[in-house]
């Protein structure tokens, strides 16, 4: 019980250092919400009394508690550009960029955990070498590139795929979000083919497969009833944690693709200084980042008791 009360603390305090980091980030930033709002025309009484109608005017310690006071009671309050509340700014936002996110985790896990079994098994031949070598190039390729590849080749050459969002999105999202899912996807499923291959590979060698095998055992028996269940614990952890990073490439994602993303919106409220936005933003971010890392430490503690750390 000390330990996972031990993480829950660590995560509190976590999120609070980044809504402090961020807050302070645009104190000392150039930059005035009331400025961009007005224009650099505007006069400074005009810019003053915009100012002290948005609280801009009273010192930085009280409007970061008074914000911090109404977030964490779900209040995020209005945004500086449009006037309406964040929750409803950043309401679709989060959806589209949550059903990105799974989608690339799902085509991750659906590329990573056949491929990197295969090529554990075909340790020798061509297979092997081919998924080495695809693997190889596949991790030197960032999301951003990847993106303006699968672009260019169904975009473009093919045809069969529109760069342009669909502003009807019934039934058409998930089908939009198939190439930026997987422009996330190769690169990390790259990466996770190479640890699921060095993890079954590791594992065969050991005596208890051996024993299996000289017991009888089929090749399909030993693989998903003794090497699997032990190799389960790290690939899930190394996935989970594959999945935190999709979060960075994601906002890349949705520039290339113009998805209308949080991502895509953080961007856009960081340019004009909506930092109710940002900052809501921000946090919401790092408490789902904060928050797969401590399931995962939550996983490993169950799957091993003896981790004290």
């Amino acid at each position: 019980m000390r330990y996972f009360l031990r993480k829950i603390a660590t995560l509190a305090i976590t999120l609070l250092t980044v809504s402090v980091l961020a807050f302070v980030a645009f104190q000392v930033i150039p930059g005035d919400p009331a400025v961009f709002l007005l224009g650099l025309e505007a006069t400074p009484e005009n810019v003053a009394a915009l100012r002290a109608d948005m609280g801009l005017d009273r010192p930085a310690t009280v409007r970061f508690l008074e914000w911090l006071r109404r977030f964490l009671f779900g209040d995020m309050g209005d945004s500086y550009l449009s006037g309406m509340t964040v929750r409803e700014v950043i309401g679709d936002r989060l959806t589209i960029t949550g059903a990105l996110l799974s989608l690339s985790f799902v085509f991750t896990a659906a590329i990573a955990l056949p491929v990197g079994i295969i090529s554990a098994r075909k340790k020798t031949g061509a297979v092997n070498v081919a998924i080495t070598g695809i693997s190889q190039f596949g991790m030197a390729i960032p999301p951003l590139f990847m993106g303006i590849i699968l672009t260019f080749v169904f975009g473009m050459m093919l045809n069969i795929f529109s760069p342009t969002f669909p502003l009807n999105r019934e039934g058409m999202l998930i089908g939009y979000l198939v190439l930026p899912a997987l422009a996330i996807a190769l690169p990390k499923s790259a990466m996770a083919v190479r640890v699921i291959r060095a993890s079954v590979f590791d594992e065969m060698g050991k005596d208890y497969v051996r024993t299996a095998y000289s017991r009888g055992r089929g090749p399909g028996e030993v693989l998903f009833h003794h090497i699997l269940p032990n190799i389960a614990v790290p690939v899930i952890t190394f996935l989970l944690l594959t999945f935190t990073m999709m979060v960075t490439d994601t906002i890349v994602v949705e520039r290339v693709f113009s998805i209308p993303g949080a991502g895509r919106l953080l961007i856009r409220a960081i340019e004009t200084r909506d930092y109710p936005v940002v900052q809501s933003l921000v946090v919401i971010i790092a408490g789902f980042v904060v928050g797969l890392n401590f399931l995962t430490d939550v996983l490993c503690r169950l799957a091993d008791p003896r981790i004290t750390r």
